[in-house]
């Protein structure tokens, strides 16, 4: 059975060309399989009756299945728990700003990174998603809410490590960035990683967006031990993947660094993280620690992390502190999934492919 919302644009009008018909019907099908009102095959109306019981006979409609959803009381920040055809659970996160929404999205059902300040990293690993379920939650969240909510920046922060999940991540922003289908711009698209090196240059060749590094250590030692991946990519061969990564101009490189209290903060720090990034166009963005119930970290003070600021900016570098969102709701990456795991059970929340 073939899973259209799977398929780019190019991939329909070649399965309409085996069937023996045009190329545009293929590009007919994308379009209307991207709105957000389409809940059946049938509905397509501009297509014949054979055709649509064709595709019916021989394909599906993916929809993704809320069974979770919290919204911040002090924010208007909101989560959803999505469930999966075979039971597995992902989440989705929409964040409200000043001018504009934020949607992130997951790329996997658990992460096997393994990093450990966070949640989903304590999950282990299940499946990679498809296309459809990665450019689904998208669609899923613009059915769930207003249209004065809809996201303009999407950004792959969610669940699992996005590169790991390189083929299917790239024919998602295909999709995503079509113009017939939900036509998001690639410069408001970022895809956020821990330190795949050797793919972070094979993404700017595939698709123009913007990329975001998970650094949050600036010795080999310690981001070894909280981020395990480090042992196979090191600094050095990450910031030399970095270097490679094709920017048009005037665009940098994200570099998120979580600040965590009594570990990541202090003069040394600043001045490695100067050294490191001191030939990639870049922007450094803080994040205080979300506090997680089990994980063995505490937030920075607010001394902390102004301070630590303060030595970046002085330095020359753009450091900007990202304001928390969601506190009062299961915000952090996994949370959700946890506690509606445990509420539930295990074997019938998850369900590894």
């Amino acid at each position: 059975m073939i899973d259209y919302r799977s398929k780019t644009r190019k991939e329909l009008e070649r399965l309409m060309e085996s069937w023996g018909e045009s190329a545009f019907r293929g590009r007919q099908l994308f379009r209307w399989l991207w709105k957000p009102g389409l809940s059946g095959l049938n509905e397509i109306s501009e297509m014949s009756k054979s055709l649509r019981a064709r595709l019916v006979r021989e394909g599906f409609l993916y929809d993704l299945e809320v069974v979770a959803r919290q919204v911040s009381s002090s924010d208007g920040t909101c989560k959803w728990a999505f469930r999966l055809f075979d039971g597995s659970l992902i989440e989705t996160v929409l964040i409200p700003g000043d001018t504009h929404t934020t949607l992130c999205v997951s790329s996997q059902v658990g992460c096997a990174m393994g990093c450990t300040f966070c949640k989903t990293g304590s999950m282990g690993f299940f499946r990679n998603l498809y296309p459809s379920e990665i450019a689904g939650q998208v669609l899923a969240v613009m059915k769930d809410t207003s249209q004065k909510l809809w996201p303009r920046n999407i950004v792959y922060m969610g669940m699992g490590e996005p590169l790991a999940n390189f083929e299917n991540v790239v024919s998602s922003i295909k999709i995503l960035t079509n113009e017939l289908g939900l036509n998001f711009s690639k410069r408001r698209i970022t895809v956020s990683t821990c330190g795949v090196a050797p793919l972070i240059p094979r993404l700017s060749k595939e698709v123009d967006v913007g990329l975001a590094i998970s650094l949050h250590a600036t010795t080999d030692e310690l981001r070894s031990r909280i981020m395990p991946i480090n042992k196979r990519y090191p600094l050095k061969e990450l910031m030399a993947a970095c270097k490679q990564f094709e920017l048009p101009k005037r665009r940098r490189i994200t570099f998120e660094y979580i600040v965590l209290g009594g570990v990541n903060h202090f003069r040394d720090d600043a001045r490695r993280l100067a050294r490191l990034l001191s030939s990639i166009p870049s922007k450094i963005n803080l994040i205080a620690y979300n506090e997680v119930d089990g994980l063995d970290f505490r937030p920075p003070t607010r001394e902390e992390l102004l301070c630590f600021q303060d030595m970046l900016v002085k330095r020359g570098f753009t450091a900007i502190i990202r304001k928390s969102k969601g506190c009062d709701i299961d915000a952090a990456c996994g949370q959700l999934w946890s506690n509606f795991s445990k509420e539930k059970g295990r074997k019938e929340a998850v369900s590894p492919g």
